[in-house]
């Protein structure tokens, strides 16, 4: 077996001793996480991955499945700048960005204007129930998601690195919610599901959370580690034919790409964009260094497809009248695109 310095096409001792620190982070983020959040061993996995690649989440729940907990927990674990918006339909854009408010100078006496930063200048921001507010304000998260700054009153104010929206939304209640456009959804690296737990393990979330909790949370990771592992992520090697594999899955996806299966034809309205396959390849990067390897390899891929097609695939009439739910098709979307014999 090759070692890890032959696998790796990083260079110098330094990026091997921070891949190792990136794995060894990786568990230790998750026995701190252990701490408040007992099962969703799927979803804590996909958060770290967007993590490590720098992305961000769309989380949907029922309430009461620990979505607010969760993301509140990895930000004290991460010892980071933690902010949480509720999103309602009166939310105004400057509620998030800020805005600039006038104040008297005391050395001057003069007045001026000084911005005022909002909860969107954190670490990790949490918003909440995101689609409860308009779209104009919903419009407001695309900069801060996609460019990490805002601009207020044509000045442009640069986020604190490292950055992540997890959003949530609540799937049971849809009265009075505005669906987020495609543009919005397309920003979001995941969307990841949070389902209930099994006997045994909402016992334990009972036991534990009727009786005195003041966990102490060790900062094995800092936020400076985050940004240096984004970094590294970005160098690690992804041969020619697991990109291929990416982009075949999103090519396959759409309707018109005259490659797509039949059931992807009769089922789907729009496919995903260029954007999946990115997402996939630079999570599969994240996920190999998770797991002690220095390649990205189709299991990666596989593993990842679910949490970044399942917001980027549009269903039809048909498919809703049929009840054809999107990770169904992308379960067939996976056996239907061929792997390429060459590669890792």
């Amino acid at each position: 077996m090759a070692t890890a310095a032959e696998q790796v096409a990083l260079t110098g001792a330094d990026d091997i001793a921070l891949a190792d620190k990136l794995r060894a982070g990786h568990q230790q983020i998750i026995s701190e996480l252990r701490k408040l959040i007992i099962g969703q061993d799927d979803v804590i996995e996909q958060v770290l991955v967007s993590l490590f690649a720098g992305g961000n989440c769309l989380i949907i729940g029922v309430p009461g499945l620990a979505k607010t907990l969760l993301v509140h927990t990895i930000a004290r674990v991460l010892d980071l700048k933690y902010s949480r918006i509720q999103f309602t339909p009166d939310l105004m854009p400057s509620d998030i960005t800020g805005t600039d408010i006038i104040q008297d100078d005391p050395a001057t006496g003069q007045r001026r204007m000084v911005f005022m930063s909002g909860p969107v200048f954190a670490n990790i921001v949490l918003a909440d129930e995101i689609n409860r507010t308009p779209p104009k304000t919903q419009s407001a998260m695309l900069e801060a998601m996609q460019e990490h700054r805002v601009t207020v009153q044509g000045k442009t104010y640069e986020l604190t690195e490292p950055f992540f929206v997890f959003a949530t939304q609540n799937p049971i209640e849809l009265e009075g919610t505005y669906p987020l456009p495609e543009a919005q959804l397309d920003r979001f690296m995941f969307q990841i599901i949070i389902d209930y737990l099994t006997e045994d393990q909402e016992i334990e979330v009972v036991r534990s959370t009727t009786s005195l909790q003041n966990p102490k949370f060790s900062h094995a990771v800092t936020g400076n580690d985050i940004v240096e592992f984004q970094r590294l992520v970005r160098r690690v090697p992804v041969s020619d034919a697991v990109t291929r594999y990416a982009v075949n899955i999103a090519r396959y996806s759409r309707p018109g790409s005259g490659v797509a299966p039949d059931f992807i034809k009769k089922w789907v309205n729009y496919g995903a964009s260029v954007r999946a396959a990115q997402w996939m390849i630079l999570g599969g990067k994240a996920r190999a260094l998770m797991h002690g390897r220095y390649h990205v390899g189709f299991d990666d891929i596989r593993a990842l497809s679910h949490p970044v097609l399942r917001h980027r695939i549009l269903l039809n009439f048909h498919a809703q009248s049929e009840r054809v739910t999107t990770d169904q098709i992308i379960a067939q979307l996976i056996k239907a695109v061929p792997t390429p014999k060459s590669g890792l």
